[in-house]
Parts: C-alpha cells; sequence; structure tokens
C-alpha cells in the first residue's frame, strides 16, 4: 500500500484523481489539497466521494505532504515547478498534470506558457508520461510529466504511422474537438455551457500552447523534423476528445494492419475494425484510446481518428497508469473501468 498526495483536489483532474484512486487497491490517498477548502471535508465538497474518501483538505505545503510516497499535481500551470524540487528532496515521486515539465527547451516553454520557469534543472530529468511510448523510462523515474489531454490524442494517432516512415512528415494535420471541461474547473464564461451549448468553434487557430508539445513527441518518434497544423475546438460536451487527423501517404500499406501491430500489446489502445468510425460516447470515462484509420477513396490521404476522455487517458487515468508503472502495479489496476453509456 503506498500513500498518495493530491495537491489541487477541487478541480476536475484532481476529483477524477479521486474517483479513480478511491478504488485502487494499493492507493490510500492520504493528503488532499486546496487553499480555499481547507479545513473541509473532501466528501462534503464532492458528495459522491462520500464512504471512499474521508480525507480533509489541506494548504498545500510541502509538510503537508510529507508522508507521501507519491505526490500529483492537478494544479494550473506554474504550480508544480515552485514544489517539486523539495518534494524529490524528500524521496516523494511526483506526478505533473499540469504543462510544467512536458517541453524540453525551457526558451519554448517559456514562449508559449508566458512565465520564467522556476526549476529549469528539472526538466532534463522529467520523464514524458505517456506509456505507449516510454513506459520502461517511467518504471525508472522520479518526476513524470503527464501529457496533455490533446497531445496524448494526437500522438497516438500520428505514432504508427510516424514510426514506420510511410507519411509525409511535413504536412501533418490535427483538427482536434474538446468537451468543455477541458478548461477546468473555474468561473470562464466561454465555457459554461449555457455559452457552448448549441455552439461549436474554433479557437488559438493561429497557435495553441499544446503544439510544441505534441511536435516534441512527433519529431522524437519519427526522428526528423515534423510541420503540423493544429487547430483546436470547443464542441457542446462535457467530456471527450475527438482528433481527426490527416497525413500525405509515401507509399501503399496496409494501413489497418500497422496500426494493429503498434498497439496489439496496449491495453489502453484500441484499434477498431477496418471502416470503423471513433465515437468520445464509447470511450467517456475510460482510459481507453479508441483509433479508426481511413483511406478515402483509395488515395494518398490517410485520416485518423483518436478518441479520448480528456479527464481519464487526457490527465487523471493516465497519472494513475503511470503511477502503476512507476511502483510496480499491474498497470492497469484501478482503471478497469468500463465506458459509461449512454
Amino acid at each position: 500500500m503506498i500513500r498518495a498526495g493530491i495537491v489541487g483536489g477541487t478541480g476536475y483532474t484532481g476529483v477524477e484523481l479521486l474517483r479513480i484512486l478511491a478504488l485502487h487497491p494499493q492507493v490510500q490517498v492520504t493528503a488532499v489539497t486546496s487553499r480555499a477548502d481547507a479545513g473541509q471535508r473532501v466528501d462534503k465538497t464532492y458528495p459522491s466521494l462520500r464512504g471512499l474518501c474521508d480525507a480533509v483538505f489541506a494548504t498545500p505545503d510541502s509538510e503537508n505532504l510529507s508522508d507521501c510516497d507519491v505526490v500529483f499535481f492537478a494544479t494550473p500551470n506554474g504550480t508544480a515547478m515552485n514544489m517539486a524540487a523539495e518534494l524529490l528532496m524528500r524521496g516523494i515521486k511526483v506526478i505533473d498534470l499540469s504543462a510544467d515539465f512536458r517541453i524540453k527547451d525551457v526558451a519554448e516553454w517559456e514562449k508559449w506558457y508566458g512565465m520564467s520557469h522556476t526549476s529549469p534543472e528539472l526538466i532534463a530529468e522529467a520523464v514524458y508520461g505517456l506509456p505507449e511510448v516510454n513506459r520502461e523510462a517511467i518504471k525508472q523515474a522520479r518526476l513524470i510529466a503527464c501529457p496533455g489531454c490533446y497531445p496524448t490524442a494526437v500522438q497516438l494517432g500520428f505514432l504508427p504511422l510516424l514510426e514506420a516512415g510511410i507519411i509525409d512528415a511535413d504536412s501533418l494535420i490535427a483538427d482536434v474537438k474538446s468537451g468543455v471541461s477541458g478548461a477546468g474547473r473555474k468561473a470562464e464564461i466561454s465555457s459554461l455551457m449555457s455559452e457552448a451549448g448549441e455552439s461549436f468553434k474554433a479557437y488559438a487557430v493561429a497557435g495553441h500552447r499544446h503544439l510544441p508539445e505534441i511536435r516534441q513527441g512527433l519529431e522524437l518518434a519519427s526522428a526528423q523534423s515534423v510541420g503540423l497544423t493544429f487547430v483546436p475546438h470547443l464542441t457542446p460536451m462535457i467530456r471527450g476528445i475527438h482528433a481527426t487527423l490527416y497525413a500525405r501517404l509515401k507509399s501503399a500499406v496496409d494501413l489497418q494492419s500497422v496500426f494493429e501491430q503498434r498497439y496489439q500489446t496496449e491495453d489502453f489502445v484500441d484499434v477498431l475494425p477496418s471502416g470503423a468510425h471513433a465515437d468520445t460516447r464509447n470511450v467517456r470515462g475510460s482510459n481507453r484510446c479508441q483509433i479508426a484509420v481511413h483511406q478515402p477513396q483509395a488515395g494518398n490521404t490517410v485520416v485518423i481518428l483518436s478518441v479520448i476522455d480528456n479527464l481519464v487517458k487526457g490527465a487523471s487515468g493516465q497519472a494513475v497508469q503511470n503511477m502503476n508503472l512507476l511502483f510496480g502495479f499491474p498497470e492497469q489496476q484501478g482503471l478497469e473501468t468500463v465506458a459509461l453509456y449512454p
């Protein structure tokens, strides 16, 4: 049994961690932090956890986390980088769900996130927590940088093609849609369902801060520079990411076989049968990524459909998957939940 702490327990990814870890047989959540709710029982804020979590919110300082074996940061960008070093010195593993340690180029990170990085010395050490790529490195890590939700769906969709060298890496297109929970649990007019409902829009077309993270991962996979156009959209649903990915084929190949072989041993990537269409409702609440691959009119364009639940495989579920690898637990433990339907 390990002891886990969650910094930022009142956001969507924080409560999703609590939901998943509440039924994990190898984990006891011993610390949950929130400045605003310090001193209040977690299950008062989230009655869905009654009988499953008896923790009380504490202030986010190192002393309140000192008895933990692992600490998850479910916080806005810029928080984990200020606390990670002290926790690591205490021998505590850190799994960061924010973007603080994802991008290896510090100047690039500062450009996209608009702040100075306070722990640049830890960036080189941090392991990018995409298990389907970095499983062995994750097992040996002290500090894990969990991928973002958009980067998870896009990379899992493009990786088999780039690794096989069968697409033109200079002209990739990622047309990606997200539910409103991707904006976080905050009072922001544009993400209110009454504002987003009955509407559909693209945003950050000039450049989204997940772009350098996606490009970094794809370039590592292909060992070459990548030209990527990434356009995110907001859709009137609560959970889900749907990535429609386009690439130009360099040669004729059995695309279905490429994907099935790449992911045949991956428990959390499901390659759908030929001709199928991935649907966000089929992964809602689960840690699975479902992928479908198409070649319209048998031409030289390949279209990949990649769907995930942004709060699970795109955040908290993937964080727990990383934790399982880190502590030698079965990778699927605590994550066997079947998707919700309807």
